[in-house]
């Protein structure tokens, strides 16, 4: 079962409309409308919205007893203002498709449509559009949803674009492919003061000055190593934008990074212990929370092995190269429970980084991504 050239142009046609009307983190709702009335007319045999969010499950039962196959896109655009010239530019001011997400999505549209046309021998599919990628919440929200036991799948895999690479190769290895991540939020409150007396008040400038060095010295071992880790000082504020007042608070944002669960909490209680010991140093009361947690992306052995067999039966070149990335995914969420992959499918050596103003998804690589995401499911589930 392959695509027919008039899917390719509905697909690529429909990809650039979602890129025309992106949606950020958690606000996923029209794009959510919008996958469930394209693959209306496949006739899924259920369709699961809301979950975690505005997250979609569109399933395809053979009826036949076998495993449940789940591949995963995500929904989510970014808050940056796009910056390039194609007649498809997002029509959002200050949000774009900067990462390629709706490139994904409709990779799995693409297998919709074939789903449509014929189901597996047994088993399931599910197709997986989750929301809220970029925050790192929405995997985590979706497995959270008591809906999902509904689904309950034995393998997930998942793909992501990745500039860099050349255009049609493909990157994939076992064992950890994404960092685990969190954003740090300190907060340093002290005692305003007039500017022209401020020994009569408690500034946090100094223990900022020291605070953001120190924190990046945190970082220990190469990223080549299991114990690597990495903290980057992302925000900082002080006091009031005015001339008048000595400032009397400040907060100082930071990402932590590890390419290991396990050596993030010792990570968090570096840093707190940091903190706090600057805060004593300077008599400023401290606080600090996390954000936008990720755990790490983790490729298990026997997902792998069927990726692996399906791109050698499609004939596309893989290797290990440039895994794995110090970025993080959050699709490492549905491998606590599954036999989970994902691989990295190059969009070009040239072409402009994911986040970038002026990036935007090759809508070539859509019948690639399904070619790889079809095979896999034919080899599991026959058909």
């Amino acid at each position: 079962m392959t695509l027919t050239n008039q899917d390719v142009v509905e697909l690529t046609a429909w990809r650039r409309k979602l890129h025309q009307h992106p949606e950020i983190s958690n606000e996923e709702e029209v794009t959510a409308s919008e996958v469930v009335d394209f693959l209306a007319d496949t006739g899924a045999d259920q369709v699961l919205t809301g979950l975690g969010g505005h997250g979609v499950a569109v399933i395809y039962d053979s009826g036949k007893t076998g495993p449940t196959v789940m591949f995963r896109s995500e929904l989510d655009a970014l808050p940056i203002h796009e910056l390039s010239d194609v007649p498809h530019s997002s029509l959002v001011p200050g949000k774009s498709h900067m990462c390629g997400h709706e490139g994904h999505t409709a990779i799995l549209a693409a297998l919709g449509r074939q789903l449509g046309r014929k189901r597996p021998a047994r088993g399931r599919v599910v197709l997986m559009f989750q929301p809220a990628e970029e925050t790192g919440n929405g995997a985590a929200g979706v497995v959270a949803d008591p809906r999902f036991g509904e689904i309950a799948p034995d393998f997930a895999f998942s793909l992501h674009n990745l500039p860099g690479v050349p255009f049609g190769e493909v990157r994939l290895k076992t064992g950890v492919v994404n960092c685990a991540s969190r954003g740090m939020r300190i907060v340093l409150n002290g005692k305003t003061a007039h500017s022209s007396m401020p020994e009569t008040g408690i500034s946090p400038m100094l223990a900022v000055s020291r605070l953001m060095p120190m924190l990046t010295e945190l970082g220990n071992g190469t990223f080549a190593n299991d114990d690597f880790g990495m903290v980057t000082v992302t925000h900082v504020t002080m006091g009031e934008a005015v001339f008048g007042i000595a400032p009397g608070v400040a907060e100082v944002w930071a990402t932590l990074r590890t390419r290991r669960d396990d050596h993030m909490a010792n990570l968090c209680a570096s840093a707190e212990a940091l903190v706090t010991q600057i805060a004593t140093d300077h008599r400023l009361s401290p606080q600090y929370d996390y954000h936008e947690i990720f755990v790490a992306s983790v490729n298990q052995p026997e997902a792998v092995k069927h990726l692996r067999r399906a791109l050698d039966e499609e004939g596309i070149l893989h290797s290990e190269d440039n895994l794995p990335m110090r970025a993080s995914e959050d699709f490492g969420v549905f491998g606590h429970n599954a036999a989970s992959a994902m691989f990295f499918l190059g969009a070009g050596e040239r072409h402009p980084a994911l986040h970038n103003p002026d990036y935007d998804f090759p809508d070539d690589l859509i019948p690639i991504g399904s070619r790889v995401f079809m095979r896999t499911m034919r080899n599991l589930l026959g058909g």
